[in-house]
């Protein structure tokens, strides 16, 4: 094509475009046009009577910009409004033949393109990333033998069991109908009168308080299948499957505090994040395993399969990876691509199939319900974003938004279009869906299976699993959250729901709310799954992306700075060197160190790490700044890795570090000091790999747990 209308803005009809292609006059330059390709010399004046006569409805372009700009915005969605996507490829390790025959789990190595929109579920379009909230991860597979969706959230249970409870939920837990407050946020009245009435909703709440609603970055944290799938292999033998996305670089979260503040200083932190890490060519990697059940273990375990509200311990089943999958190209128009995808958890090909959890089933018939309002009718998968890259041939015609130009007939049987398109042949071995085939036999009944009714255990099994200072967020969060509601009568059904979780639980949020400790439970068992807590779900060991602010000031130790930030750079951090003014600062031997942003444009919450050189003047503007010494308290109080050289230390002390931290040896809590460049970089790597440091002095509230 020569200049002018790209191609890829013009409907893609191809076979017409190619016939087309040679008569299409080159235009002389890139010229606006109206959506019928007329150009328009004039786009900032209507059309009027005289200079200053009234505008004329003649005036086509101006009718028709103003009529589209009109109708600019869809429906967003009900949940999941906010989000983020990328494209990139997936890649199996070995064959999955055994288990399943589909196309996509064949071959290993062989690349099928995807799609993944990250998102967060309460919240508008406008609210903010750092919420306490849900993730969703959904994942589109543009296979040889259609789209797959594997649409999940980085939880692996749901609020509740039965998808006919999900407007409830989603009533109760968006903002209240009658001030629309608070966005994005459960810390309300209507969500914990649900929670507390809703027993099955425990073992989620157990996970949203903790620290995994709060993901340092999507690059950082875990995706999963959350219902309970099938393999069907090709001699049609199915098997249970759970899935699992891990990131390569390990699973890490923000604190409460730090979450807040971020909000704040960038509403945009994870949206941000992806984007830049994709464009610097940092592709976000993650690891897909499954969880695999032989249909005759069906009953093996001690819960029901088919219940959304429960986890495959890996202690039982452990997660076997099956292939990787690369994150590597940004969107190039978020309206048309992050917005407009369309997921369908019933969207599977051959080979992977539904289960009868009550939850997954529901969600089948609601998505595409969604979907048909929220992009304007049923032609949403011709949308680029959507589109299959295996071909479609259906009977399906016309509607709103239908672009592909149909041609025979539109039933079947026919033939007068040669019986086309016709039923795939009875004989084809593959690439055909069919229903994996089981009995079906019972009474139509509005009833609960009896193996659903335990609502407590792996609420305790999560707690069990959690290290000190989990235990002690998980604490303070349900403080915060039960601290935002009005209701007493609310407040204490929730408390005394959590004394079946355990009674360190119950009776440490009862004390932050000035309650009195309910009884716990006669029987809480002690089973713990150490896969559950973060603390052991490290990466890849490596401080790949991790930001590092340096707080520069004329007077700095340039060369110390150089040295450190070599050997950070080498392992793939970013350093940022930070300053009261943009531009540059002077060391104390004249040297110039660039600055990469100002200091009151940026805030502690965008880093991973703290670096503070020596150099007396240097210093001591640092410890007039008000805004410096703060960095370096939320630092600390956020479990950051920090290294100081020489006078740099007094800042620790103005930021009012415990003494402890000061005059022992920090380094074991993340804090190190030294002269020494070589060894200040090798311990401050060490420390940024292990993310965070939640056991520093002052930092655990013994009255938490």
């Amino acid at each position: 094509m020569t200049s002018g209308t790209p191609h890829s803005q013009r409907p893609d009809h191809d076979d017409k475009d190619r016939q087309l292609d040679g008569f299409r006059a080159a235009p002389e330059s890139d010229a606006l046009t109206t959506d019928q390709g007329v150009r328009v010399d004039d786009t900032d004046n209507a059309l009027r009577a005289g200079a200053r006569g009234p505008t004329l409805l003649e005036d086509f372009h101006n009718r028709e910009k103003l009529t589209h700009f009109d109708h600019e915005r869809i429906p967003e969605r009900v949940v999941h409004a906010r989000g983020a996507g990328a494209y990139g490829h997936f890649e199996p390790y070995e064959s999955l033949a055994e288990y399943t025959c589909a196309d996509f789990l064949q071959e290993p190595g062989r690349r099928t393109p995807v799609f993944v929109r990250f998102s967060t579920v309460q919240g508008p379009r406008g609210s903010a990333d750092t919420v306490r909230d849900v993730r969703g991860f959904a994942t589109k597979f543009y296979t040889r033998e259609g789209n797959y969706d594997l649409v999940g959230n980085n939880f692996p249970v749901f609020f509740i069991q039965d998808a006919i409870k999900f407007p409830d939920f989603v009533h109760a837990v968006k903002m209240e109908p009658h001030n629309e407050m608070p966005t994005g946020a459960s810390a309300h009245d209507t969500f914990w009168d649900f929670c507390s009435l809703q027993p099955e909703s425990t073992h989620m709440l157990m996970w949203l308080m903790s620290d995994r609603a709060i993901p340092r970055s999507f690059r950082m944290m875990q995706g999963f299948g959350v219902h309970t799938f099938r393999f069907v292999n090709a001699a049609g033998r199915g098997t249970f499957v759970k899935f699992h996305w891990k990131p390569l670089l390990g699973v890490n979260s923000l604190v409460w505090d730090e979450a807040q503040i971020a909000a704040g200083r960038d509403p945009d932190f994870n949206r941000r994040d992806l984007w830049e890490a994709i464009e610097a060519g940092n592709y976000p990697e993650y690891e897909l395993g499954v969880q695999l059940v032989a249909e005759e273990d069906e009953d093996a375990f001690e819960f029901d399969l088919l219940d959304a509200t429960k986890i495959i311990p890996e202690e039982q089943v452990p997660v076997q990876p099956i292939g990787r999958m690369v994150l590597d190209r940004n969107p190039q128009n978020f309206f048309a691509e992050t917005e407009q995808v369309a997921f369908h958890t019933a969207n599977v090909v051959p080979g992977i199939d539904f289960t009868n959890d009550p939850l997954l089933q529901g969600r089948n018939f609601s998505y595409l319900d969604t979907q048909l309002i929220r992009l304007g009718g049923p032609n949403f998968s011709q949308l680029p974003v959507n589109r299959p890259i295996a071909d479609v041939n259906t009977n399906h015609r016309d509607g709103y938004g239908q672009q592909v130009i149909q041609q025979g007939n539109s039933y079947f049987p026919n033939s007068l279009s040669g019986g086309c398109p016709a039923h795939a042949g009875a004989g084809e071995a593959s690439g055909v869906f069919r229903h994996y085939q089981q009995p079906v036999a019972g009474e139509k009944v509005r009833v609960r299976s009896e193996s659903f009714k335990d609502h407590y255990s792996q609420a305790t099994l999560f707690w069990n699993s959690m290290s000190d200072w989990e235990k002690a967020h998980i604490v303070e969060a349900f403080r915060f959250e039960l601290g935002k509601v009005g209701s007493d009568e609310v407040r204490e059904r929730m408390v005394a729901n959590l004394a079946n979780v355990h009674g360190d639980l119950s009776g440490a949020v009862a004390a932050g709310l000035g309650l009195p400790a309910p009884q716990a439970a006669a029987t809480i068992h002690s089973f713990s799954s150490p896969a559950l807590s973060q603390e052991n779900l490290g990466g890849d060991g490596g401080i790949r992306t991790r930001k590092v602010a340096v707080l520069a000031a004329d007077g700095i130790d340039v060369e110390y700075v150089e040295a450190v930030r070599g050997r950070l750079t080498e392992g793939g951090a970013v350093v940022e060197v930070l300053a009261a003014n943009e531009g540059s600062v002077r060391g104390s031997d004249s040297a110039v160190l660039t600055v990469d942003r100002a200091l009151p444009t940026m805030g502690s919450v965008l880093y991973d790490a703290l670096l503070v050189p020596g150099g007396k003047q240097a210093v001591q503007t640092l410890l007039d700044d008000p805004a410096a010494v703060r960095f370096v308290e939320e630092s600390y109080r956020h479990g950051k890795p920090i290294a100081v050289q020489g006078e740099g230390e007094q800042l620790l002390a103005a930021a009012r570090l415990p003494a402890e931290v000061l005059n022992a040896a920090g380094a074991e809590q993340g804090v190190i000091s030294g002269d020494s460049a070589q060894d200040v970089a090798d311990a401050f790597v060490s420390a940024i790999e292990r993310h965070r440091f939640m056991r520093r002095p002052g930092l655990l509230n013994p009255g938490a747990v």
